[in-house]
């Protein structure tokens, strides 16, 4: 949980978010080179991205117009 100028709100990993949902990124965990990574894969704080598809564990996600494939424990450093 987080607290914003509204009041709380909650914050999950993108692997909550069900197929087919919009959302955008509030924080990216993780070390400086793992959040490197996924930067340079477009994934940044306060950027939209959609889930497109769940295939054995990991996930389709689009960001930037772009689908991209990341397994489960890589998802769950991005939080929604």
């Amino acid at each position: 949980l987080g607290l914003t100028s509204e009041g709380w709100c909650n914050v999950m990993p993108i692997t909550y978010v069900e197929e087919g949902k919009t959302v955008q990124i509030q924080k990216i965990t993780g070390k400086d080179k793992l959040r490197s990574h996924l930067a340079n894969m477009g994934f940044v704080e306060k950027g939209n991205i959609t889930v497109i598809q769940r295939v054995a564990g990991n996930m389709i996600l689009e960001v930037k117009g772009t689908r991209v494939a990341i397994d489960e424990a890589l998802a769950n450093r991005i939080m929604v």
